[in-house]
């Protein structure tokens, strides 16, 4: 049995509608075809002689508007239907992107004739750091420039000056003369916070491709890379997302667009990528950008001591039956290190460094990175084998 209720009341109408719609169909395609009959081309009107009969018929673009007015409008779908998760990477990158910038580099070389001509070196990614126009690269990226140019998001391009540097971390500073209103910088992060697998996004130039954007996750935390003058440079971010050449130097973004880390190097049999990157960790980047931009250049954290060479320190940690450590063979006089009491060798064994705060001190590099960890003024606990006894020693770096 059928529900009456659920019929249509305007079934008739509508039916009456259709019936009005199909003729007016039929004469639009009429008029349209007498239209076509009685137009002859342009041989035709030359060689006739008689003029060509008018038909009385209305416009078929008149009859399109009836049509239009008979049948119902079609209802509107704006393309708002992302999915809660795809709008925020999209948010994401309209947010970050404004403060990331294409650098291109030119060097100086000598011709065939021995004259200095510049040449174009190389391109990269960078970012605004401040309101003062300060940006953040790689040093690889602009190292042995004799110009630099930046473009911003708006195509705008700078010369920009040079402010400092720091091969060691693979970092430099820039600077441009730009409007406030195009400085917009990046909101920063806490690398210490990161966890294995969450998901990451880099925004840069590969390959001259300017504001790309690629994804992925973090693949490995605390990782050791090799920076350009081979020191260590600790704690580095390893993530699977696309990096290749010339998105050096861009941000690396966790997932609500805070700065995380810095993208520096790739390894990779063919140049490109194959998911093997790695990114300068962002508390490194703000340990020692602020320095490059104060003084040019970074100068860590210092004890205040002459080491031994590795060899002694093996030695050493051998007689002793410890797994590693530092000999102090001089202490600098008023530094960090004597202001603390600790002890050079003299006539005797100087102090053996084994631990700063928690962490172990087993060779000169171990010495080295846990030292670039720490800003001057910072203060430390630092244990210390003195005469066969483990000690704690406090100080303040200078």
């Amino acid at each position: 049995m059928i529900n009456a209720s659920a019929r249509s009341p305007s079934t008739p109408v509508s039916r009456r509608r259709y019936a009005v719609v199909l003729g007016l169909l039929a004469l639009a395609v009429g008029a349209t075809a007498c239209t076509m009959e009685l137009v002859p081309s342009t041989a035709a009107i030359a060689d006739e002689s008689e003029p060509t009969r008018q038909v009385d018929a209305r416009s078929p673009s008149d009859l399109t508007h009836q049509l239009a007015a008979l049948l119902p409008s079609p209802v509107s779908q704006p393309y708002t239907d992302l999915r809660p998760d795809e709008q925020a990477i999209v948010d994401l990158f309209e947010n970050t992107s404004p403060s990331v910038v294409y650098i291109t580099t030119v060097t100086r070389r000598q011709d065939i004739f021995g004259r200095g001509v510049n040449v174009p070196q190389g391109t990269g990614t960078g970012f605004l750091w401040d309101d003062q126009g300060h940006i953040v690269t790689n040093f690889h990226v602009v190292q042995g420039a004799v110009a630099i140019r930046v473009v911003m998001q708006d195509q705008t391009a700078y010369i920009a000056e040079y402010v400092g540097g720091s091969a060691r971390h693979d970092l430099a500073v820039l600077r441009v003369d730009a409007p406030p209103d195009m400085l917009r910088q990046v909101q920063l992060g806490d690398s210490d916070r990161l966890r294995v697998g969450q998901s990451v996004y880099a925004i840069g130039n590969p390959w001259g491709l300017s504001a790309t954007l690629t994804s992925g996750i973090v693949s490995a935390l605390n990782r050791q890379i090799e920076g350009l003058t081979g020191d260590i440079i600790e704690d580095v971010i390893q993530l699977d997302a696309a990096i290749n050449p010339g998105n050096s130097g861009g941000p690396l973004l966790d997932s609500r667009g805070r700065l995380i880390g810095i993208n520096s190097q790739i390894q990779s049999p063919s140049g490109s990528s194959v998911g093997l990157g790695f990114a300068v960790p962002v508390n490194t980047v703000q340990r020692v950008v602020p320095q490059l931009i104060a003084h040019g250049e970074y100068t860590p954290a210092q004890l205040g001591i002459l080491p031994a060479n590795q060899r002694t320190n093996q030695i050493v940690a051998q007689r002793l039956g410890v797994a590693g450590g530092v000999l102090i063979v001089q202490v600098t006089p008023r530094s960090a290190a004597a202001r603390a009491g600790l002890r050079g060798t003299d006539d005797q064994l100087g102090d053996i460094i084994l631990r700063i705060d928690d962490e172990s001190v087993l060779s000169l590099r171990d010495l080295r990175a846990v030292l670039d960890r720490y800003k001057p003024g910072d203060e430390v606990e630092v244990t210390i084998i003195r005469d066969g006894e483990t000690q704690d020693a406090v100080v303040t770096l200078m």
